[in-house]
């Protein structure tokens, strides 16, 4: 944006922010299961749309992005817990390698930008946020249209508010849901800090890697991790995938101190390997929500424990700043094993258990 100087984190948490106090707005208010999905889905896209165009309609300063990024944010808690509700709907059985197809396209999205930034094309930005905002609506209208509904309102007052947090009672919900936190501790701060990550493996070992065209190679490799495991899933069961997807990037959290030593082949694959094992565990952990959570609140259920989830993001990326000013990156990344660990803990009793949800 000519001129105009914004605190890229500032903007980053506001979406953050915005979309953490939808998901818990949408889950305390049981919108999800009150309405019919995918009216729920369509309203929140043209809404979202709209307040991600905010800043073109309305005179540009930080007041006005950091709104309608919180905005934004906000109403993507109408679409992505959503649609998991609506693919839980039409995948009884399955479901896992229909979210790994899903979730695979989402992880692939997120990459993008680095892919953008790696091309040094020269885009108008006003353009960029009226092209994003059309698509939005086209998908929303998609949903809408071409989906049949399949999803039955009905007002569960028993569960709505505080009342909602009965569902971590079920050991079974319990287990799936901690096991999602743990993998959501290390996902996004890995996600954020992998140009960094990159940047000092260059520094360290006098090379030239394309740190914006490896970011996106190393994020939208999850997008692989997520299909295929999808595919195994019917055979594996979600849950022992989501195990050893966890179990996987979890070691190579441990490991990272010795691989920055590496060769620049072998640190790669080795960053791909994470790549894939980070994210690919992500709609098997979704999958689990879904079948383990109460019939009739699943889309609140589903969307509380992605409030809580993205929560712990903030967390784990500022704790990962904290560890940062006190110890080297090779610390700091292997500590944060300690959310893949927490996850296999508390995932292990289900996998052993019921290992051939799907």
């Amino acid at each position: 944006m000519p001129g105009t100087h914004f605190d890229i984190s500032d903007i980053t948490s506001a979406v953050q922010f915005g979309f953490i106090t939808g998901t818990l707005a949408f889950s305390l208010l049981n919108i999800s299961d009150r309405f019919h999905a995918g009216r729920v889905f369509l309203i929140s896209s043209i809404l979202g749309s709209i307040s991600n165009a905010l800043i073109i309609i309305t005179p540009l300063d930080s007041q006005t992005l950091i709104i309608s990024r919180c905005l934004t944010g906000f109403f993507l808690a109408g679409i992505y817990p959503v649609g998991v509700k609506i693919a839980a709907l039409w995948y009884p059985k399955g479901l896992g390698r229909a979210l790994g197809h899903i979730v695979g396209a989402l992880v692939i999205g997120t990459a993008f930008p680095h892919l953008i930034k790696s091309l040094n094309l020269a885009l108008n930005w006003q353009w960029v946020i009226i092209s994003s905002s059309t698509l939005a609506i086209l998908g929303g209208l998609l949903v809408s249209v071409t989906i049949p509904e399949r999803s039955i309102p009905k007002r569960t007052p028993h569960h709505e508010g505080k009342g909602l947090l009965n569902i971590f009672k079920s050991k079974d919900f319990y287990a799936s849901s901690s096991g999602y936190f743990g993998h959501m501790w290390e996902l996004y701060t890995f996600w954020a800090f992998t140009p960094l990550i990159l940047t000092a493996y260059n520094e360290q070992m006098n090379t030239n890697l394309n740190i914006s065209l490896w970011s996106f190679l190393i994020i939208a490799s999850g997008g692989i991790g997520c299909s295929v495991g999808g595919l195994f899933s019917a055979k594996l069961g979600s849950a022992r995938i989501a195990f050893y997807q966890l179990a996987i990037s979890g070691a190579c959290c441990l490991i990272f101190p010795f691989m920055l030593f590496s060769s620049p082949k072998i640190f790669l694959i080795y960053l791909v390997v994470w790549g894939i094992t980070i994210a690919g565990d992500s709609p098997q952990f979704s999958t689990l929500n879904a079948k383990t959570a109460p019939i009739d609140i699943i889309g609140s259920a589903i969307t509380l424990v992605i409030c809580f989830g993205f929560g712990l993001t903030i967390l784990s990326m500022q704790t990962f700043n904290l560890l940062m000013t006190h110890f080297s990156l090779g610390i700091a990344v292997s500590l944060m094993a300690i959310g893949p660990l927490y996850g296999l803990y508390s995932l292990y009793p289900l996998k052993i258990k019921n290992p051939l949800f799907n």
